[in-house]
């Protein structure tokens, strides 16, 4: 195996493919996926609503054409396959934190009452969120300032 793989690196065909922008233009890429995973991390808070599926959608058009191009850019797929997942994956946490109850778990915000048919947090443990949402957003925008 390692054998077939250093004959094929001598070859013509490989220093073809490596200084081709088949090779680089994915290469890249990569630091779309990379910043992706690295963000799976970070806080839900910042995610960005519009910007994580716009990227999903972004790395899928991509996906076709890595596909459609002849010869195939194996490389390119995998680049944009590998974003649009974790693009995803951001998505579906930016959902579950904002719509879903995620913000109330992380607050402990357990109380819950039934008013007019809309579940409302109790008045004490609302707010306590309020104050932990401003206070949150305060350390963003000093962050950002920096």
């Amino acid at each position: 195996m390692a054998s077939t793989f250093f004959s094929w690196v001598r070859s013509p065909a490989a220093r073809e493919y490596l200084f081709s922008t088949h090779f680089w233009g994915p290469m890249a890429n990569w630091g779309l996926p990379l910043a992706a995973l690295a963000d799976l991390r970070k806080d839900e808070e910042m995610i960005s609503g519009t910007m994580t599926p716009t990227l999903a959608c972004y790395s899928m058009v991509f996906m076709r054409f890595a596909w459609m191009v002849q010869p195939r850019n194996y490389l390119l797929f995998a680049c944009h396959a590998t974003n649009a997942t974790a693009q995803s994956i951001q998505e579906g946490r930016f959902i579950n934190y904002w719509y879903n109850g995620g913000r109330e778990a992380k607050y402990g915000v357990t109380q819950e009452t039934v008013e007019n048919g809309e579940w409302t947090a109790a008045p004490d443990v609302k707010g306590e969120v309020t104050k932990a949402i401003e206070a949150a957003r305060e350390e963003a925008k000093t962050v950002a300032g920096k």
